[in-house]
């Protein structure tokens, strides 16, 4: 599998004893356990890397063997990539570093992996699976600003896999049992050994023919013919909290499609969606109003209704107020997921310039542009900065 120096792998030198190697191995073991890492494969291949070179250089006659020839010197030795999964290492290892024939030596993984729930105990134990376990689904739910800020609670309907009643799951006919599996003996695998110069190799696969459960449905359930599950349509309960975002979602544990043969239930994984707002743009938990008023209003001031999300509110204009300005609203925006902090709301102030005039109009603004006070004056075209800090601002 890997051609990088075990040495560097582990993190140890060339002179490092055998308490040491065995120490650094630990802890990466730990560290990348398919158990502690679920669904990584990345963490698998480092957990593989790892247990590789810890083979070769816990082993005497091996570490010899590659201080002097390097990885040439190991062909024909350990190749992980034969393997099909994980467990395939256990068992291999089971028998490698268990002290087989000397009657009572637990393995490495015993030792260090003892604790972490048994199941892939050295010496190559059976690791018998209680059935298949169910598919997680996944229910994108679109939810408004008011919602996302204020929290909600909302009942979500799904088709899923559910566990079957006639017969509690097991796929076997009311009345009858299972029989154990005639290809693996019961024990859920299927072993092949092998031999080499270098010891015994195990590959161990899951029987096909029961799905590791060791056993199989002799007389099936009419109900879901053998399947332990049947199709239904649910109902889901979700509490989504104040302050979530686009692309957050809500783990329901164990509300997913039903394992097949009394399997646990997979997740039902709620992705969260924004819906468009007609008046509000997010942006992280401040949101952004653009009020559009009349010439007059922002040359005279006044007060005007603007919506917010919590309801409609009067805000006042300054007279003299510019195209661009912004005026904020306090903790009128999104809260902070689970925090009672809130964001704003940033009006942005834009003049309404009217495109159809009637012939009283035009000549009521041919009068005004005469005035001084109505047209600009020349030097305030001189320097443009203020502007283009205004427009940085507003799109910061």
């Amino acid at each position: 599998m890997s051609k990088r120096d075990y040495y560097e792998i582990l993190g140890v030198g060339k002179t490092s004893s055998k308490d040491e190697i065995k120490a650094s191995y630990r802890k990466l073991a730990l560290q990348y356990h398919p158990d502690r890492n679920p669904d990584n494969k990345e963490a698998e291949d480092k957990f593989k890397e790892a247990t590789e070179a810890y083979e070769v250089l816990s082993d005497e006659t091996k570490r010899k063997r590659y201080d002097q020839f390097g990885h040439q010197g190991l062909r024909g030795g350990a190749d992980f990539g034969q393997y099909s999964n994980i467990n395939d290492i256990f068992s291999h290892f089971g028998d490698i570093f268990g002290n087989a024939g000397a009657g009572g030596s637990g393995s490495i993984f015993d030792e260090i992996f003892g604790n972490m729930g048994g199941a892939r105990g050295g010496r190559g134990g059976a690791r018998r699976q209680t059935g298949e376990r169910g598919s997680d689904i996944k229910i994108r739910m679109p939810l408004t600003l008011e919602e996302i800020a204020k929290g909600v609670e909302k009942t979500v309907r799904v088709k899923k896999m559910q566990k079957c009643d006639t017969c509690n799951g097991s796929g076997a006919k009311p009345g009858t049992g299972l029989t154990t599996c005639g290809t693996c003996n019961g024990t859920g695998e299927i072993r092949q050994v092998s031999r080499s110069m270098f010891g015994q190799f195990i590959n161990v696969s899951t029987c096909q023919t029961c799905g590791g459960t060791g056993q199989i449905v002799k007389d099936p359930c009419q109900t879901c013919e053998g399947e332990g599950r049947v199709k239904v349509e649910a109902t889901i309960k979700v509490n989504f909290p104040a302050g979530v975002s686009e692309g957050n979602y809500i783990p329901m544990r164990g509300q997913g499609n039903a394992g097949r043969r009394g399997g646990e239930a997979g997740d039902a994984l709620i992705i969260i969606e924004e819906k468009k707002h007609d008046y509000f743009v997010r942006n992280g938990n401040d949101i952004l109003y653009n009020l559009t008023i009349s010439y007059p209003d922002a040359a005279l001031g006044g007060e005007v209704t603007v919506p917010t999300l919590e309801g409609s509110t009067v805000i006042s204009i300054e007279a003299g107020t510019q195209p661009g300005t912004k005026i904020t609203l306090r903790n009128k925006g999104i809260p902070q997921l689970n925090s009672y902090e809130k964001g704003n709301q940033t009006i942005l102030v834009n003049v309404y310039v009217p495109t159809k005039l009637n012939a009283k109009e035009k000549t009521t603004l041919k009068e005004l542009s005469k005035s001084p006070n109505i047209a600009p004056k020349p030097d305030e075209n001189k320097d443009s900065k203020d502007f283009f800090d205004k427009v940085r601002e507003v799109f910061s």
